[in-house]
């Protein structure tokens, strides 16, 4: 156990204990003090607030509550069997449960019931095996006490307690049946947990509890839901941010078949319908004046070209987020620096599901139904568009058909409950696709300019990182949240420091553009673009010094497990053979993390051909190696690394979303166009363990798509690409420069 694990660990926290006994059986509840604000809380050691509630009935069956939502990473499988590898439970008798929304659940990190950065996992570990164990000793204890024999001589099988001096054995639905415990739980300390060693369930792929349902289509999402007496509604919004209607044909809108109201909101022009089709139908005739706002004025191509002004004009500071070593002397100072500009587009999360809420408002208090992956800022947005208190909302927290750091906004809760308000009726709140396009919100554009200063023997002395882009935390949170972080906008920056590159000095500017557009976190965040332009000069700085990628790479990078996942990733794709075929290979390198957390780490090899005629880009083989630490369910890890990468191929060769005059000028996956299965290619993920605590995976994937295909197009063509997405035009364009 590492010191960031051991002060998260209980012994700090065991605030108070609830234990239901009667015909249900017993009922185990646990408390730990609350966490600090942010991610200093694993570095600083406070122990997180959080409920894991196990119950074990008289026949045996044991419910785990599952305290995060599932957005298809697994996270309802895994977390509960945290809790089942210390109880000792058996599996099969297990059934899961999503924890209603209350503070008890609270992720340990954040405060709140929220999932975001590929944390949910590592930072409920601690409090959860603790919840296992804690469980696990009070059956001990209670079993000791009706065999009156010391509880050391106790051990345990899967759900079953065992005194081997005497032969005898109790089941854990048969202590339930009798146990009484005291007022304050026992303390597990670290090294009373299990071993990593004996782990029973945890590294050995126990099938994902959410698979049947999905595979047989019964899995129930938010625009699955049936209410008694209920209506449809949708939500039409200005094309630009912060704006709202001015007028609208109201009375036209109402007039439409089953139009039951059409209202003007503050942000927006709600319609509610007797039937989808009859809704959509009349939104479809809308006709509506806005205000004008900043993000009115948005011009994508025209503010690219003013993002890359100012990434070349070093006059012009922005806020230092990574710095190390003095960057601006060394560079001054190097006897040879090489420079490249990237670009990337603003890009649309493409959750397969599209926003959709239902929401009940009464005299009583408000009832909702929604996917999130923020259920408790759900509730206090529901409870605040209701007029009433947190208390008075019971919110139903269902799998979302994606998430992607979309639905950690959640206006599409406080747009259904308007709706409902409105008509005092349970409304269906659902986005079109075209409109979950036009009102998206977008990974933010940027432009980047990297310099690199080498010494007279080749080796890298400077590297300076330029980014110009929308600041998207005070869109998320606040300005205030972006003031206490000092100006570091890690959302948008994620990925641009090299922690595990050998360079002496390094400096990361974020330089401002805020253009008023509807911005967001998104998979893996900064990664999809930072990534590309470390990893793409690493391989011109290589390919100038006339050495190979790979063994630049390995010579560049200092620490030993980064070395051994991409000589592995070069085992697996044979990198030495040169390909003779019209192909050719890239590599790239990336992880997932902060420091307080550890760092996840990938390698990746990318086997590309290029059609000269039409310039499309052809992926065939994609290799990987990931780090993840302690790797819970193996062959989820590898899915989940599987999927992150073909969501950042569709980044790094087709998605693309344009703004003119502050409207988005895609509507559906016709002009948006998504990887399609025939460009998806094979893919082969191997799945490292180096240690005894699991590492963020979920996003992990997404920092290697794009820079591993661009130096596979530099190995192929001798060009560059620098510019998102790589289309068929711009490669058409690029081999022609």
């Amino acid at each position: 156990m590492n010191m960031i694990d051991k002060k998260l660990h209980t012994k700090r926290g065991v605030s108070r204990r609830q234990m239901l006994a009667g015909s249900a059986g017993l009922t185990f509840a646990f408390a730990f003090m609350p966490a600090m604000d942010g991610i200093e809380a694993l570095a600083q050691g406070a122990a997180g607030k959080l409920n894991a509630y196990v119950t074990i009935g008289r026949d045996g069956a044991i419910t785990i509550m599952t305290p995060a939502p599932e957005m298809g990473q697994g996270v309802n499988t895994v977390l509960p069997l945290i809790i089942a590898e210390e109880l000792d439970a058996d599996w099969s008798k297990v059934k899961v449960e999503q924890a209603p929304v209350n503070a008890a659940y609270n992720h340990p990190v954040f405060r709140a019931q929220y999932q975001v950065a590929s944390l949910t996992t590592r930072g409920y570990w601690m409090p959860l095996r603790t919840a296992g164990a804690q469980a696990r000793r009070v059956l001990l204890d209670a079993a000791a006490t009706k065999w009156n024999v010391p509880v050391e001589e106790l051990t345990t099988e899967p759900s079953t307690v065992v005194h081997a001096a005497s032969n005898r054995k109790m089941s854990y639905g048969e202590i339930a049946s009798f146990a009484v415990v005291s007022d304050k739980l026992p303390e597990i300390k670290p090294e009373q947990l299990k071993p990593a060693a004996q782990f029973r369930l945890l590294g050995k792929d126990v099938p994902r509890i959410d698979i049947a349902d999905k595979s047989r289509g019964d899995q129930k999402y938010a625009s699955d839901v049936q209410v008694p007496g209920m209506l449809y509604g949708t939500i039409v919004r200005a094309p630009a941010r912060g704006s709202g209607p001015v007028s609208f044909n109201r009375d036209e809108i109402k007039m439409q078949p089953g139009v039951v109201d059409a209202v003007a909101f503050d942000h927006a022009i709600g319609i509610v319908a007797q039937t989808v089709p009859q809704l959509f139908e009349a939104r479809h005739k809308v006709k509506a004046t806005w205000k004008d706002v900043k993000g009115s004025k948005i011009d994508s191509d025209r503010d690219m070209k003013e993002f890359l002004a100012v990434v070349r004009d070093t006059s012009k500071k922005g806020v230092v987020v990574r710095k190390t070593g003095e960057a601006e002397p060394a560079l001054a100072g190097a006897a040879k620096v090489i420079s490249g500009e990237f670009t990337s587009p603003y890009v649309y999360h493409a959750q397969m599901e599209p926003m959709s809420c239902t929401a009940s408002v009464t005299a009583d208090g408000v009832e909702v139904w929604a996917g999130t992956q923020w259920p408790t800022k759900s509730v206090e947005e529901a409870a605040k568009a209701a007029g009433t208190t947190p208390d008075k909302v019971k919110f139903h927290t269902l799998q979302m058909g994606g998430g992607y750091g979309r639905r950690a906004f959640v206006e599409y809760v406080t747009d259904a409950v308007l709706l409902s308000k409105a008509v005092g009726k349970p409304v269906k709140m659902i986005q079109s696709r075209e409109d979950d396009i036009r009102v998206g919100r977008f990974r933010p554009m940027s432009a980047q300019k990297v310099d690199v200063g080498l010494d007279a023997d080749g080796k890298v002395v400077a590297w300076r990182h330029r980014l110009a882009a929308e600041p998207v935390a005070p869109y998320v949170y606040s300005q205030a949240r972006l003031d206490a972080d000092k100006g570091v906008d890690l959302i948008v920056i994620y990925g641009a420091d090299m922690p595990f590159y050998d360079v002496p000095a390094h400096v990361t500017e974020h330089l401002y553009e805020d253009r008023g557009a509807r911005v967001a976190a998104y998979r893996g965040i900064g990664a999809g673009y930072t990534n590309l332009a470390n990893e793409a000069m690493i391989d011109e700085i290589a390919l100038a010094s006339g050495k190979d990628p790979f063994e630049f790479r390995l010579a560049l990078l200092k620490d030993p497990r980064a070395k051994n996942i991409i000589t592995r990733v070069a085992e697996m794709a044979d990198w030495k053979r040169k390909r003779t075929d019209g192909r050719a290979l890239g590599m790239a390198f990336s992880k997932l993390g902060l420091p307080p957390v550890g760092f996840s780490m990938i390698g990746t090899v990318a086997e590309i051909s290029a059609d000269r005629v039409t310039g499309k880009i052809k992926v065939h083989n994609m290799w990987s190696v990931a780090d993840v630490g302690l790797p819970l369910q193996p062959n989820n890890v590898a899915a989940q690394i599987e999927g992150a990468m073909i969501y950042g191929l569709g980044g790094a060769l087709k998605e693309n979303i344009s703004i003119k005059d502050g409207a988005v000028e895609q509507s559906n996956f016709h002009d948006y166009e998504v990887m399609r299965m025939s460009d998806v290619p094979q893919i082969q993920v191997e799945v490292v363990r180096s240690g005894d605590i699991p590492l963020p995976v979920g996003e992990l994937g997404i920092g290697v798509a794009a820079p591993a295909v661009a130096n596979a197009f530099l190995a192929l063509t001798g060009k560059r690409l620098r510019d998102l997405p790589f289309s068929p035009e711009r490669v058409q364009a690029t081999l022609k420069a």
